[in-house]
């Protein structure tokens, strides 16, 4: 299959993924991104999309028998575009929380992930989520990373468009340290696309990652039909270790909130 994207920082374009054939008047749905989270979606080339997300997206469309248009856009103006209906889904690294699930309707959980702690190299003093108190924390933007930073009593939380300039921020001395996703911060240091950091302590949270869409949309039976088939049929795991290491772990039908 083919995707074509756009840089989720800059105004959003739009581009086909072909997979399993549609009906003839089947329009394509609006997938909206943010591709600034490797290994889950990043930008590369020119307009072209690629991460676990995406090959997980292409073969949820193949089982189902639809189309996309994939679209990026800035992680926190995801909700808002599906709340006017100018998208019709998303699949962005969203952890399922009970407030989002206010605003947006959610999949089956996708992924099984947490929100990790990472400093310099040679940070010492920082070990646990209460070593965050007094300190400048870097988190991106709308995120449940943000989020719980707050909650440790911070001087201040610095918050960025996406993680790898939150994670830069704290590889350059400014903060003394991030919170975000582990897999997507690992990611990063086993790339090297950001040296010198560490992660610490134990993971904050257990979370789960739903493709979501607007309140009551028709497109989210075949979503999670199409979900449900390639978690059966050994296309999901064959997708996951193309990314990670080992097996990927069970997920349930629907997300505790």
């Amino acid at each position: 299959m083919v995707t074509f994207a756009a840089c989720g920082s800059s105004t959003p374009e739009s581009g086909t993924t072909e997979g399993a054939s549609p009906a003839a008047d089947a329009a394509p749905l609006k997938v909206a991104l943010d591709p600034t989270f490797p290994p889950f979606q990043s930008q590369v080339g020119e307009g072209n999309f690629e991460g676990f997300d995406i090959d997980l997206i292409n073969a949820v469309a193949e089982a189902a028998g639809f189309t996309m248009e994939l679209q990026g856009l800035p992680f926190d103006g995801i909700i808002p575009a599906l709340q006017a209906g100018t998208v019709d889904a998303t699949i962005s690294t969203m952890t399922i929380t009970s407030e989002r699930a206010e605003a947006v309707d959610f999949s089956r959980p996708y992924f099984k992930a947490g929100l990790a702690i990472a400093v310099q190299e040679s940070n010492t003093d920082i070990t646990s989520f209460e070593n965050l108190s007094g300190k400048r924390v870097a988190a991106q933007i709308g995120t449940t990373g943000a989020e719980k930073a707050a909650e440790a009593g911070p001087t201040e939380v610095r918050t960025f468009d996406n993680t790898p300039l939150a994670l830069q921020e704290l590889a350059n001395g400014n903060v003394d340290a991030a919170v975000s996703d582990a897999p997507v911060i690992r990611y990063a240091i086993k790339s090297g696309n950001v040296q010198g950091i560490k992660v610490v302590g134990d993971l904050l949270t257990e979370e789960f990652y739903g493709i979501a869409t607007p309140k009551g949309s028709p497109n989210l039976e075949r979503i999670n039909a199409g979900l449900t088939t390639i978690l059966g049929n050994g296309k999901y795991q064959e997708i996951y270790q193309k990314w990670f290491d080992g097996e990927p772990p069970e997920l349930p039908e629907a997300a505790p909130l």
